[in-house]
C-alpha cells in the first residue's frame, strides 16, 4: 500500500518505529511551510534551526534508503500551506493512505484532524514515541483534585520509571534537593568550556531570506551553535554531563553577563524537536553519577532530572488538559503593549538589557532570566499575556507552544489564575541583586524606591500588589506582603504608587 507519512519540524525522532524498516511504498514528507514560519514573528535562529535540522533529517532518512519528499521554500510545488501540500502530494503520488504523528501543538492537531475528516484516503495518527506520558495522563492523575501539584506528579513519575529510587524510597533520602541549589555565582567560579558543536547554515539562511520570511534577532550563519542532528545532540549532552552537570543545580538560577549558558545543558532545542529522547538523557546522567561516584552530587543530578521527568511532562499535561481555552486566560486583565526595547534590548535596566539582548543574540535565555527578569517585569508592568506569549514563542529556539505557553501564561504571568503556580512570581530589585551581578553598574539603584535613579522593579512591585489586592490578598503565600504594605504610612504608599505610575507611562524610555 502506498503511504504518505508526514514529519513535522519537531518530530525528528530517528528512533521512531516508523523507520525500523525500509519500504519503497512509504513516502516521508518534510516541508518548509510559510504557515509555520509566520504564525508568530520568529527569531532568525529559530527559523534556521528548525529548517536546517529538518533538511539534515531528510538527508539521514534518504541515506538509509527511505523514500523522502522534501519541499523547500523555493520548490514550485510548495504552496506553503500544510493542507494544500498534502492534498497535492496525495493526488500526485496516488497515495492510498495518509499517516501522521500526533502533533504537540493544538493548532496543528486541530488542522490535521479537520483534514482527516475530508481526506480522499484513509488517515491514521500515530504516537510520536517521545514523551513519558500520554496527553491525558496528567489529567487522569489529578482527577477530582482542585490543585495540580507538580511535586505529587513528579514523585509518581519517579516511582513509575524507577528513576533515582532505592526500592520505594527516593535515592539520597529525599525527593527534592532544591534547598542545596540556586546560589549566586561568584566571579571566581570557573566557567565550563564552550561547546565544540558548530555548523554552517548559510544555505538554509539564504533560502529563508530569499523567500522573504520576516524574522528578528541576530545570527552568524557560518557559526551556528545549536545541534542540528542526532550526532551533534548527543555530543552536546555528553559535554553537559562532563562539564556542566557537576555544578548545574548550584548555579541554575545564577545571573551574570560573563556567559550566556553557564552550567545549563543547551539540549532543550534538540530535546524538543526529538533528536534526543528524555529517558536517554536521564539515563546517561544517572549512569555517569553511578560510574563516577562523587563527581556529581545528588542535588545537581536530582535538580536536572526533575526538569526533564517532572516539569517538562507536567507542563505538557497541563497544555493538553486546558487547551484551547488556556490560550485566552488573562486573570489580571493585563493589556499593555510590550515596550519597544523587547525587540532591541535598548533599555537602561541592565538586567533586562542583558537578558533580552542575550535572547536576541542567541535565541536563548535560561529559566530565571525568562521568569524572574523578563517575565517578572512584564507581570509587574501589566503587559499583555497575548503579546508576551507571541514574543516568547518567537524569540526562543526551544519554544514550542506546549511548553512555552504553560510557562509564560501560567508560571510567569499567573494569567491562568493559579493552575500552574500557587502564587505570582514577582520580586523587587532585591532578588535580582541577590542572584547576580546585573545591578552592578546599572543606571538605576536597586536600593532606591523613589526618584529618577529608583529601580523600576521596586515601585512596580508594590503597584502590582496594590492594584490586584482583591484577587491576591487571600493567597496564603503572599499574605505577609500585604501586612507589610498596610504598616506603611499613607504618604509613603502614595509616593511609591505615584513613582510606579511614572514608570508605567514611560515604559519605552526606562
Amino acid at each position: 500500500m502506498k503511504k504518505l507519512r508526514l514529519i513535522l519540524g519537531d518530530q525528528l525522532n530517528e528512533q521512531h518505529s516508523w523507520f525500523s524498516e525500509v519500504n519503497d511504498q512509504h513516502f516521508y514528507v518534510i516541508m518548509e511551510m510559510r504557515q509555520e514560519a509566520g504564525y508568530v514573528l520568529h527569531h532568525i535562529q529559530k527559523l534556521v534551526g528548525f529548517f536546517a535540522a529538518m533538511e539534515q533529517f531528510a538527508a539521514m532518512l534518504q541515506s538509509k534508503g527511505h523514500k523522502v519528499i522534501q519541499l523547500q521554500f523555493d520548490d514550485p510545488e510548495n504552496t506553503g500551506d500544510l493542507i494544500k501540500n498534502l492534498s497535492h502530494l496525495i493526488a500526485k503520488n496516488q497515495i492510498e493512505q495518509f499517516e501522521y504523528l500526533l502533533p504537540d501543538e493544538y493548532r496543528l492537531d486541530a488542522q490535521l484532524k479537520s483534514f482527516a475528516e475530508k481526506a480522499p484516503v484513509p488517515v491514521i495518527a500515530f504516537d510520536s514515541e517521545h514523551f513519558l506520558t500520554s496527553r491525558n495522563d496528567l489529567e487522569d492523575f489529578f482527577a477530582g483534585k482542585k490543585q495540580y501539584l507538580m511535586e505529587s506528579f513528579y514523585r509518581m513519575m519517579r516511582k513509575k520509571w524507577k528513576v533515582l529510587m532505592e526500592g520505594s524510597e527516593p535515592a539520597g533520602g529525599q525527593w527534592n534537593f532544591d534547598h542545596d541549589n540556586r546560589q549566586k555565582m561568584d566571579a571566581d567560579v570557573k566557567l565550563p568550556p564552550k561547546s565544540a558543536v558548530n555548523s554552517d547554515v548559510s544555505v538554509v539562511y539564504k533560502r529563508i531570506q530569499d523567500a522573504g520570511i520576516e524574522s528578528f534577532g541576530k545570527i552568524k550563519p557560518d557559526e551556528f551553535m545549536w545541534p542540528l542532528n542526532r550526532i551533534q545532540a548527543l555530543q552536546v549532552l555528553e559535554e553537559f554531563i562532563a562539564f556542566r552537570l557537576p555544578l548545574f543545580g548550584t548555579y541554575q538560577d545564577a545571573m551574570t553577563d560573563r556567559d550566556a549558558f553557564l552550567f545549563h545543558s543547551r539540549i532543550s532545542f534538540a530535546l524538543n524537536v526529538k533528536l534526543l529522547h528524555p529517558m536517554e538523557v536521564i539515563t546517561k546522567c544517572v549512569e555517569d553519577f553511578h560510574k563516577n561516584p562523587g563527581r556529581v552530587s545528588m542535588n545537581q543530578l536530582e535538580g536536572f532530572v526533575r526538569q526533564i521527568l517532572g516539569w517538562r511532562e507536567y507542563m505538557r499535561g497541563i497544555y493538553w488538559m486546558k487547551m484551547p481555552s488556556y490560550a485566552n486566560l488573562n486573570f489580571f486583565n493585563h493589556n499593555r503593549s510590550l515596550p519597544d526595547w523587547f525587540w532591541n534590548g535598548e533599555t537602561k535596566m541592565k538586567c533586562l538589557q542583558h537578558s533580552i539582548g542575550q535572547s536576541l543574540e542567541h535565541a536563548y535565555a535560561h529559566h530565571i532570566q525568562r521568569l524572574m527578569v523578563i517575565g517578572n517585569f512584564a507581570l509587574l508592568a501589566g503587559l499583555s499575556p497575548d503579546e508576551l506569549d507571541g514574543w516568547y514563542l518567537g524569540v526562543y529556539i526551544d519554544a514550542i507552544e506546549w511548553v512555552e505557553i504553560t510557562n509564560t501564561r501560567g508560571m510567569s504571568q499567573f494569567a491562568d489564575g493559579g493552575i500552574v503556580g500557587s502564587k505570582p512570581y514577582t520580586s523587587s530589585g532585591a532578588y535580582i541583586k541577590k542572584m547576580g551581578s546585573y545591578c552592578d553598574g546599572c543606571h538605576y539603584d536597586h536600593k532606591i524606591k523613589l526618584g529618577a535613579k529608583a529601580c523600576p522593579f521596586n515601585s512596580l512591585y508594590w503597584h502590582f500588589h496594590a492594584r490586584h489586592r482583591e484577587k491576591l490578598e487571600r493567597n496564603p503565600r503572599i499574605g505577609m506582603m500585604y501586612r507589610t504594605w498596610d504598616r506603611m504610612e499613607d504618604s509613603d504608599k502614595k509616593a511609591i504608587l505615584d513613582q510606579a505610575e511614572k514608570h508605567i507611562l514611560a515604559l519605552n524610555h526606562l
